[in-house]
């Protein structure tokens, strides 16, 4: 099942997306707390925007160097153990919404990346159990200020700006991560060209993991971590990331100011 975030007529709502018809069918209320009740009214898919599908309510986490071809363009190793950091949820954006580049960097680049969001409050969750506590999935992009990331020997300033976690287009229940693949493009020009398997950690040990650090809670989003390829984004740049099954996100590129 789709779960799209979206507005139309001037409300945001939720809906399950009816691919046969090209339409949303249109929920109460978020399902993530409410479950699936719907109005009884459709959307066209046309006439809707469609929004970031989740707001996280408490945190971003992201996992660093989880596909050992990027580790290896990085200059590094994959780690034994997720290597974990955070993202602000102010760095949110929606499919459409613009990248803004910041005046502090000089080099901002693309991270297409498969996204978990949680559906339960977990803590100390076993691998085993982690299926219980993931609502879905969705499309993410780590955007990241690589000159300020190597600068401040820390990722907190180079991965948090404001636009630099796009999310979208929709979160899709029943991804089978195992055999989906993921191909990240800048201008109809490929860049990243990954098969979700080769993570380093699977999202059943990223859950975990993450989970035995901090409690998650409804609505998170953990970033799974990206393949090789990564490169620059420059002003007027379309970047579009194409998950298997779950569709693409596309976003401009515009300098701030």
């Amino acid at each position: 099942m789709k779960i799209a975030r979206f507005s139309h007529d001037d409300t945001i709502a939720f809906g399950i997306v009816d691919e046969e018809e090209d339409e949303l069918v249109v929920l109460k209320a978020d399902p993530m707390f409410a479950g699936y009740d719907p109005t009884g009214e459709r959307v066209p898919l046309a006439e809707a925007k469609l929004l970031a599908p989740v707001i996280p309510r408490s945190k971003i986490v992201a996992v660093g160097k989880n596909y050992r071809e990027h580790a290896a363009e990085m200059g590094g190793e994959a780690p034994e153990e997720p290597l974990l950091f955070m993202k602000p949820n102010t760095s949110v954006i929606g499919p459409g919404d613009a990248i803004v580049l910041p005046p502090q960097s000089e080099r901002v680049e693309h991270e297409g990346e498969v996204a978990v969001v949680i559906g339960r409050i977990a803590k100390n969750v076993s691998e085993a159990d982690t299926a219980g506590v993931i609502f879905g999935y969705t499309i993410a992009n780590d955007v990241t200020a690589r000159d300020l990331q190597r600068r401040d020997g820390q990722w907190t300033r180079a991965k948090g700006f404001d636009t630099f976690c796009p999310l979208g287009p929709v979160i899709d229940t029943d991804l089978d991560v195992e055999r989906g693949t993921i191909e990240t493009s800048v201008n109809g020009e490929r860049r990243q060209d990954g098969r979700l398997a080769d993570m380093v950690h699977g999202v059943a040990a990223i859950v975990s993991y993450a989970s035995s650090v901090f409690t998650l809670l409804p609505g998170d989003v953990i970033l799974t971590g990206t393949p090789a390829g990564v490169g620059p984004l420059v002003d007027g740049d379309t970047v579009e990331i194409t998950v298997s099954g779950l569709g693409t996100l596309s976003n401009p590129v515009r300098s701030a100011g």
